[in-house]
């Protein structure tokens, strides 16, 4: 049998809890929207010229993608013209320590010899 530093949680027999986790934070641009998101309550405008590199139609599936994970809070108020804001949940509130540690870990991998390897 061989050794799985992470298995499945206690009473689930096929899924590990840290895969489940990344398969709600991981990605190139849901990390950047919890983490803006961290900073406080944003508009959709707001977010997209934050995140100046992401089309339009990847900032709206990544959103509806942590909205349904429950990590994004979607507040529309009925107005014209529409304004939609963006606040993390509870949950998406304790996903920041975790993407914390991870840019301490990336800086300190930088930091290191070689580190231009690592480079993305």
């Amino acid at each position: 049998m061989p050794c799985d530093p992470f298995p499945p949680a206690p009473g689930h027999s096929t899924r590990c809890a840290v895969d489940v986790a990344l398969a709600v934070i991981a990605g190139k641009w849901k990390p950047r929207i919890l983490a803006a998101l961290g900073e406080r309550t944003r508009r959709f405008r707001e977010l997209e010229r934050c995140l100046s590199r992401i089309s339009r139609k990847v900032l709206v599936e990544q959103l509806r993608e942590l909205e349904s994970d429950g990590m994004v809070e979607r507040r529309a108020y009925p107005q014209v013209p529409p304004r939609v804001e963006y606040s993390l949940s509870a949950a998406g509130a304790r996903a920041l320590p975790v993407l914390r540690a991870l840019e301490e870990l990336g800086l300190s991998m930088m930091a290191e010899p070689g580190a231009s390897r690592r480079s993305a």
